[in-house]
């Protein structure tokens, strides 16, 4: 039995320039194609097809998606009948407390720490000095933790020697590693948060007044510390400012008086501003300051 012409005509490749034999030509006469058919009109057939059959496959394996939907593979805790003893539950709360802190690692760092406060110095300070994007933000992002690391050493220190060990050797419980762990930490954040910061959350909250310290919950004091070191931050940066803004009008009064309107005042100002900044050695007395504020 001879086979239909079309199949062959199907898988051979395109002919490079368009141009088809006469056998194909005929072949689409067969196929129900108009006389005079155009080789390069039929091009455009083979552009539709493929994707039409490739739509076809797709609404044919609609009705299989809910049976391919069911056997996709689901991750489960659960703890077996006759086994929900209180030992297995709390280890698995606590494997959950410690995945839950450790999504939020970030948010801690950025308002249980000093990290606030030294990054919204130095983002005072390149705009003061109008350097633009000098120092980068990832340079002073990077200085800011490392310093951060260092001011926090005793607290870090204090929460190890205090909680850590002690609970990795299994001279305590899970509960009491907790609260001696947050003690060196509230510490930290009573020392430098604002009673006016503390009472606005109270106010807000409609909570009675704390009559010590230990009844001060640790939420309400992260809260409050984080605004202070807002406030404290805004306090130093309006410091820095002040001297590189005199330098500013110095300089603008100069032109003016020169009578070069149009010659902008910080392209002068900036030279004199790094100059400033490199004479006082104003990295070292920065970070200085700003360690010292901790101590």
């Amino acid at each position: 039995m001879r086979r239909p012409r079309f199949f062959p005509r199907i898988l051979r490749l395109p002919c490079p320039g368009g141009s088809r034999p006469k056998a194909e030509v005929s072949c689409c006469a067969e196929l129900g194609a108009p006389s005079g058919f155009d080789p390069a009109a039929r091009s455009s057939w083979r552009a539709l097809w493929r994707p039409g059959l490739l739509c076809v496959g797709l609404m044919a394996l609609l009705p299989a998606l809910p049976a391919l939907a069911q056997t996709v593979p689901t991750l489960t805790m659960e703890l077996a009948a006759g086994q929900a003893e209180p030992e297995k539950v709390s280890v698995l709360l606590e494997i959950l407390f410690l995945l839950t802190v450790l999504s939020l690692a970030p948010a801690i760092a950025l308002t249980m720490t000093s990290f606030t406060r030294i990054i919204i110095v130095f983002h005072f300070l390149r705009q003061a000095m109008g350097t633009q994007q000098v120092p980068p933000n990832q340079i002073l992002a990077s200085l800011a933790i490392f310093m951060t690391f260092v001011i926090m050493m005793p607290v870090g220190k204090a929460v190890n020697e205090q909680a850590l060990q002690p609970y990795l050797n299994e001279q305590i419980g899970f509960d009491e590693a907790l609260d001696l762990a947050q003690q060196p930490i509230r510490e930290f954040l009573f020392k430098h948060t604002r009673e006016k910061d503390l009472s606005i959350f109270y106010s807000i909250t409609k909570m009675d007044r704390p009559q010590t310290r230990e009844d001060v919950p640790t939420i309400m004091l992260v809260a409050a510390y984080t605004i202070s070191e807002l406030k404290t931050g805004f306090t130093i940066g309006f410091l820095i400012y002040i001297p590189f803004l005199i330098l500013d009008m110095v300089v603008a009064s100069i032109l003016l008086s020169m009578g070069m309107m149009m010659l902008p005042p910080v392209m002068i100002s900036l030279p004199f501003k790094v100059l400033l900044f490199i004479l006082v050695d104003g990295w070292s007395l920065l970070v200085g300051s700003l360690v010292n504020t901790f101590a």
